[in-house]
């Protein structure tokens, strides 16, 4: 945090190898982030560079109290959700994402499996509520803690709880092929 910090400063002060080292710090967490929440990988890349360039033009206005990494996170979050209202609709992956998670598999029949794995959770995740595919993403992937995502929701602590654990029940019946209610 204090290293965050001290890049915000230099940034601020005109240097280039700063936000050169904040952006190597959070892009891929970042996308990562971004690609789950939308399901859209080309989406995710978009919304991760709109974030950065929104950074760069507005950091003079940045708090040096904020914390950098949880500020990153609620620009994104923010992002997708403008994505999704003029988009309108909900993309699913196609199976450049699968293919980018699965490298490491050893056999062809470990890939397909793998793939299965992928596309059928995917396919769960895009089928939940965005606030619940939100507050689930946001706590596994983003590593946000309830009381950050209920701010960011603009929510209680227990509607946020509540958004995690249904969306997780959606989940595990999804990914079990049983019918949801």
């Amino acid at each position: 945090m204090l290293e965050d910090k001290l890049l915000v400063w230099r940034f601020k002060r005109g240097s280039r190898d700063a936000f050169r080292l904040i952006y190597e710090k959070y892009a891929d967490d970042l996308l990562s982030l971004a690609a789950n929440l939308l399901g859209d990988p080309s989406g995710a890349e978009d919304v991760v560079q709109d974030v950065f360039i929104s950074f760069a033009q507005s950091v003079k206005n940045l708090r040096s109290t904020v914390n950098l990494r949880s500020y990153l996170i609620t620009c994104v979050v923010n992002r997708v959700r403008d994505y999704y209202r003029k988009s309108k609709r909900q993309r699913t992956s196609g199976l450049d994402q699968a293919k980018q998670i699965s490298s490491n598999v050893k056999s062809p029949l470990q890939l397909v499996e793998n793939n299965e794995q992928m596309l059928k959770l995917n396919h769960a995740l895009t089928g939940l509520p965005h606030e619940q595919r939100e507050a689930v993403i946001l706590h596994l992937n983003g590593d946000m803690r309830f009381r950050q995502i209920a701010e960011l929701q603009n929510v209680s602590i227990k509607t946020a709880l509540s958004r995690y654990r249904y969306g997780l029940d959606k989940l595990r019946s999804n990914m079990n092929g049983e019918v949801t209610k």
